[in-house]
């Protein structure tokens, strides 16, 4: 072990887990100093008894080891399929879903809203349900945790269609009304928590933190002046920023929007504005956390529509589906849809479709205590239950095929409950929902056309992580004065303090003495390629990536910025787990590479069609990546299916 690596802690007994070949290494310790049992492999099936509780699992989590391998194989021609499943014996179903997530749990809750006696599977490929909607829980003396580790909070820059809408409100959930009861902004408030910028040595010339207020020009000067930056950088980042310079004077709104939508934000600054190009690493990563690539791969309309800097003086008209605006009063609607975050993000929305499915696995009966709710994984896949969940189940065959004993035409699904692709198991439905990843149907799928096929692999997703970091208490954040922190020349972008919601039995935590979960942000594109390009490059880095990589990334990047407020990240780190997403958001429209596409002629229409008796859902049908946008896929593949009778 290197010193430095003593130094930051990577030999301190957390609780985490590495893989070597499937199995795990290390045993953890609980996080009061309590020896438990090591903790075995990810694929491993929950118990009935809820041992080995998947919510509560640490390590390389997201698409974790032995949820992708056999899709891999398929992709590439490994896996071999004809006469090697075996048929499990149940009886057909009516509805089978591939894909846990909001979208394959919403499509079966539309489906036995028209059915309710329909006998229903869903097949999920990771060992917990909610798809991108995972729930990271940890255990802290007694005290429960929460953090997203992967869908962050309800909202989308449209208001929600009537289908989202009243599905919301079938399962109990009125956004601004617990935005209202539940988010508490003022216990940040209270210790005067803003937000930082660090400057990190190998991209500015020196390691600085410095608390930012942009909003007042007193405060965006005070920041301005401790920028470790050139005069002319200052200079050009206080035009930038403040200035209200109409750049196009002679255009109107709408050309102006036009001309914008052809340029990068990367263009429009450094070209347009003619700022100095030593702010290039300063302003590049302010595009990942919407879109999880850099500036010069989004368009600069795209970054004037959520207000980014630099378009102050050119009067353009806002439509009337702008984005969620924030005030410190908090989120107010301004044609977009109300916000609200529940503890684990928008787990909490799956885990309250699970109850509609299933209410033996899930209990309570509101939107409050099921943050809370611990559920029983063994009641998921029973034979008594009309609907059942079966994890660690990746389909790797679907096709339109006539039912055994002349029962019509149907669907047969094969998939597979292991990483290599052996042992494959055979059902049969009425109905078939393919509610995964678009861009992997095409191999899933192999009889549809070869031009819905190529309009397939081009939605493209886009990859990322989510770090979920255990502290010991937060008092280096108020030392510090900061609240979050944005990193732009580091391994990961950005970093926060967890959200302050209290909802049901759960409670924020309100003293700096108290531990707290950080957030933490990495985008792997690869700049200087179009956005998809980029996309893909940074695919192929995460899947290389290593835990132990993730963690030591970790431990340097808080030690370097909290260290002068005392943060030792040997001591203060209690829990590290890594939410890898190789295919995160769901592609959208980037005029900058879709051109003059027409909105009736995007790849995901000509992607969804309906095949026979398989219809297709997720996000990525709607080139959207927002919750609203799943539930409202699964309601149309829904729809088509029931229209066959």
């Amino acid at each position: 072990m290197k010193k430095s690596d003593r130094q930051l802690g990577m030999d301190v007994p957390i609780v985490r887990r590495d893989f070597l070949q499937g199995v795990a290494l290390g045993a953890g310790l609980s996080l009061s100093g309590v020896a438990v049992s090591p903790l075995f492999a990810e694929a491993k099936p929950p118990t009935a008894s809820g041992e080995d509780y998947p919510p509560a699992r640490t390590g390389m989590r997201g698409s974790h080891p032995g949820s992708f391998e056999a899709a891999h194989d398929l992709r590439d021609g490994i896996v071999s399929i004809d006469d090697q499943a075996s048929d499990t014996g149940e009886d057909v179903y009516d509805l089978v879903v591939v894909g846990g997530g909001i979208s394959g749990l919403a499509a079966a809750h539309f489906f036995r809203a028209h059915r309710p006696a329909a006998r229903i599977l869903i097949l999920e490929n990771h060992d917990d349900f909610g798809g991108h909607a995972k729930r990271n829980e940890f255990h802290v003396d007694g005290r429960l945790m929460l953090l997203n580790g992967g869908t962050q909070l309800i909202e989308s820059p449209t208001p929600f269609s009537a289908v989202a809408a009243r599905l919301m409100s079938e399962l109990g959930i009125d956004t601004a009304a617990l935005d209202k009861k539940c988010t508490d902004r003022s216990i940040y408030e209270h210790y005067g928590l803003g937000d930082g910028v660090f400057f990190d040595a190998e991209t500015f010339g020196k390691d600085k933190l410095v608390v930012q207020d942009k909003e007042t020009r007193e405060g965006f000067e005070a920041f301005l002046a401790e920028c470790p930056l050139s005069d002319t950088a200052k200079r050009d980042m206080r035009r930038i920023e403040k200035a209200r310079t109409d750049h196009f004077p002679h255009l109107s709104s709408a050309q102006k929007k036009d001309l914008l939508s052809r340029m990068s934000y990367q263009e429009y600054l450094f070209e347009q504005l003619g700022a100095d190009r030593s702010l290039i690493p300063y302003y590049r990563h302010v595009t990942d956390d919407l879109w999880g690539c850099g500036i010069d791969a989004v368009s600069a309309l795209d970054c004037w529509g959520v207000d980014l800097p630099g378009f102050q003086g050119l009067k353009l008209t806002r439509s009337a589906t702008k984005r969620m605006g924030y005030t410190p009063a908090g989120y107010v609607a301004t044609g977009g849809s109300p916000t609200f975050h529940f503890p684990d993000g928008n787990a909490s929305i799956a885990r309250l479709l699970v109850r509609s499915l299933i209410p033996g696995a899930v209990p309570g009966n509101s939107a409050e205590d099921v943050v809370s709710a611990r559920i029983d994984y063994g009641a998921l896949d029973t034979p008594a239950s009309p609907v059942r969940i079966r994890l660690n189940s990746l389909a790797i065959r679907v096709r339109n095929a006539s039912l055994a004993g002349g029962g019509g035409d149907g669907v047969e699904i094969i998939y597979t409950a292991s990483s290599d692709g052996s042992g494959m198991s055979k059902v049969s439905a009425l109905n078939c929902v393919m509610a995964s990843w678009n861009m992997m149907i095409p191999y899933i799928c192999p009889e549809l056309p070869a031009a819905q096929k190529a309009a397939l692999h081009k939605l493209v997703k886009t990859p990322l992580v989510y770090m979920s970091v255990l502290l010991r208490n937060w008092q280096p954040f108020v030392k510090l004065k900061i609240k979050g922190v944005y990193a732009p020349g580091c391994y990961f972008s950005s970093f926060e303090l967890n959200n302050p919601v209290s909802i049901g039995d759960y409670r924020a935590s309100r003293a700096p003495d108290d531990p707290i979960l950080v957030r933490m942000l990495r985008t792997p594109a690869r700049p200087g390629l179009p956005e998809r390009d980029q996309h893909r490059a940074g695919r192929a880095e995460l899947l290389v990536t290593s835990l132990e990589t993730f963690e030591r990334e970790t431990r340097n990047q808080l030690g370097r910025i909290l260290g002068t407020a005392g943060f030792d990240p040997a001591r203060d780190i209690r829990a590290i787990t890594v939410n890898r997403w190789p295919h995160g958001y769901a592609p959208e429209y980037n005029a900058l590479i879709d051109d003059d596409t027409l909105s009736d002629e995007t790849p995901n229409l000509a992607g969804r069609v309906r095949c026979g008796r398989i219809a297709i859902a997720n996000s990525d049908s709607g080139m959207a990546a927002y919750t609203d946008s799943a539930i409202d896929q699964a309601s149309r593949a829904i729809q088509e299916l029931l229209q066959l009778g």
